[in-house]
């Protein structure tokens, strides 16, 4: 198609670089009508590779936990998807992005390929790029995408094209839905690396379907996976593309956006809230630079389940008693005008059931009614999926003997979120004392120090009660541990001199030493290394009281008001790889000298719980002689553990 005169303020070459760039339309309705009809449009994101049901979730915070119902699993939210379609031959299911990378073993082991084929038999028809979709680059992303077996380094990968097991095609099928990456340019053509967006039709009525990721996925991916690529404004781009799509004869339009927000932290979430207006967030700053012509907004990337829409409430508590108001519209756009926005939380435990009404003449979406509901695997109304059963359970098979090997113990349960307002995470410690016995021997990385980052930690971090291949309770499986840092970084030992340690703990703050705006990241040290933090002190005075312990010594790196005695004094610190190349936006350590590769994480993992493997005594939170105490990270003021722009709430 050729390229159209620009109504929006970028240049021609902004807007050619998105000129063909939609998918092919997909097969729809196309009896034409004059009556006002309604189409259902089913949504999820962050589906994160999770085939199996990842445990339970309720309709809000307020549910006790032994009333909630285990959701999810790729057989059930195939079933509630079919339902849900069973609704309205007028249908379309669509995705929000990260739906590979980050993913448990059964999936990430065999790259993923597990999750492209269930996602394929549960009917995806569009997704959204999200940063995890970069995690192995673009040819990968390619790959998955128009199938293939993987070969690395001129050899075939022994865990590509799998099918034959699990009953799926060989070589890999790839997936039949299109990913989209409107904002995401190849810098070498100045293109668009996947489709911008998709159009289906619907009783001769067009609907395009935008996707893109959030500008920032460089910062929060390791550099090599978005070598080559650019990451464009997301507002901007969208409204780049009203035009070339009413050419089209498009006005009904969905922005899928991997891009998100979270309801307020004052009051209980529910599923279908979005208490405060997700105010401050990406995704209302977003939302807020939209054209008018955007009807609708599916997000993700948060894991957050909220509902901006009509019709959906907002759920409070005061003195311990639950009350609900009802909303009766969205999130602002550039006019003012209420856009509904939806967000189905992660993992497959949530989908968001939306139905448009469209007007024939004007082809434009009039109403929107959106409902998001959990993926109940209680629900007898729902009949899970045997196919995709059946692939399950031959990847389950295959991972098994590997998945179920105890390969130490936990004292205690140590969640991958905060344990108090400084931010220590008992998971995150566990995982940097390990990258530190890895990395600390002569020749290894003579490593004194380990940062881990918070994001690098998933849920729910090393449980002690014993999982239902019944290793027992506390033993640590290698799957439990996988799940726990499944990306697969390697290790990476720098030197830094004192000054850089002070530099790189102030980068943790939002706004700080070239920090994203948006985010403040604690990162989690290892054993015998403590600091304390001040976010209402101004950025490059915030961080006191640096010490050092080893063998029963301790120096002081910055001292209790914020200098640095020794700043050219030189330290070995071990961080994986993506935070050494700058990952997370902290890119104080791109200034580590003498830098040596180490092993994988999960390997230093699984070698590091082998010495608290029975008869040993089981890894213990603070038991550690260097440790002085459970809290490596102490904090002056503030009541929780900051996200996003907040450091001192």
């Amino acid at each position: 198609m050729s390229q159209r005169t620009p109504l929006f303020a970028l240049t021609a070459v902004a807007l050619l670089t998105m000129a063909a760039c939609g998918t092919d339309e997909p097969l729809g309705t196309s009896a034409a009508s004059t009556t006002p009809f309604t189409v259902k449009i089913v949504g999820f994101n962050d589906y994160h590779g999770t085939l199996q049901s990842p445990g339970t979730f309720g309709t809000n915070t307020a549910v006790p936990t032994a009333s909630r119902p285990a959701v999810g699993g790729a057989d059930y939210l195939a079933g509630h998807v079919k339902k849900l379609k069973a609704q309205n031959p007028l249908n379309v299911v669509v995705g929000a992005g990260d739906f590979i990378g980050a993913s448990p073993l059964i999936s990430s082991l065999f790259n993923d390929e597990p999750a492209i084929e269930t996602l394929n038999r549960i009917g995806l028809e569009f997704n959204a790029v999200g940063n995890h979709e970069f995690d192995h680059g673009s040819a990968e992303l390619l790959r998955l995408q128009n199938g293939g077996c993987k070969v690395v380094a001129g050899a075939a990968d022994p865990n590509s094209c799998k099918g034959l097991a699990a009953g799926t095609p060989v070589p890999f099928e790839g997936a039949k839905f299109k990913w989209l990456s409107a904002n995401v340019l190849d810098t070498a053509t100045g293109k668009p690396l996947l489709p911008a967006y998709g159009i289906k039709t619907f009783n001769g009525v067009k609907m395009a379907f935008i996707g893109m990721t959030l500008q920032a996925t460089p910062t929060i991916v390791t550099p090599t996976g978005v070598a080559g690529l650019s990451f464009k404004d997301e507002a901007a781009t969208v409204n780049a593309l009203i035009p070339e799509l009413r050419a089209q004869g498009v006005e009904s339009i969905v922005v899928l956006v991997h891009q998100g927000g979270f309801q307020s932290s004052t009051s209980l979430s529910d599923i279908n809230g979005c208490d405060g207006d997700l105010a401050g967030s990406d995704i209302a700053t977003v939302v807020k630079q939209l054209d008018n012509a955007v009807d609708l907004v599916i997000s993700g990337h948060t894991h957050a389940a909220y509902n901006c829409s009509a019709g959906t409430v907002d759920v409070t508590s005061t003195a311990g008693v639950v009350s609900s108001r009802a909303r009766t519209t969205g999130l602002a756009n550039a006019t003012g005008r209420r856009v509904p926005v939806t967000s189905a939380s992660s993992f497959g435990r949530v989908l968001s059931d939306i139905d448009v009404t469209i007007d024939p003449t004007t082809r434009d979406i009039t109403a929107v009614q959106a409902t998001n509901r959990l993926v109940d695997r209680t629900d007898t109304t729902v009949t899970p999926d045997s196919a995709i059963q059946a692939i399950v359970k031959a990847y389950s098979d295959l991972i098994s003997p590997l998945a179920n090997k105890v390969i130490g113990a936990v004292k205690a349960e140590l969640p991958a979120t905060a344990a108090d307002a400084a931010c220590n995470m008992p998971a995150g410690e566990l995982i940097a004392d390990a990258q530190l016995a890895a990395t600390a021997p002569a020749g290894f990385g003579d490593a004194v120090i380990a940062f881990m980052n918070r994001g690098g930690v998933r849920n729910p971090g090393f449980t002690f009660a014993s999982s239902t291949a019944g290793e027992g309770d506390g033993n640590v499986t290698y799957g439990e541990a996988f799940t726990t840092q499944p990306f697969g970084n390697s290790l990476v030992t720098l030197t830094l001199t004192a000054q850089d340690l002070k530099n790189v703990l102030e980068q943790q703050f939002a706004g700080c030493r070239g920090q994203a705006a948006a985010a403040t990241r604690i990162m989690v040290p290892s054993s015998g290394f403590k600091y304390t933090w001040d976010g209402a002190k101004a950025c490059d005075a915030r961080i006191s009281s640096v010490t050092l312990t080893r063998n029963g010594a301790t120096e002081t790196i910055v001292d209790a008001a914020g200098a640095v005695p020794a700043p050219t004094k030189t330290y070995r610190v071990t961080v994986n790889n993506f935070m050494a190349t700058g990952g997370d936006g902290f890119t104080t350590f791109l200034n580590g000298k003498q830098a040596l590769g180490g092993a994988q994480d999960i390997d230093a993992l699984t070698a590091f719980m082998a010495g608290y493997k029975a008869p040993a005594a089981p890894y213990a939170r603070g038991a550690s002689a260097n440790d002085l105490g459970t809290a490596r990270v102490l904090r002056t003021g503030g009541t929780s553990c900051p996200t996003g722009a907040a450091v001192n709430p």
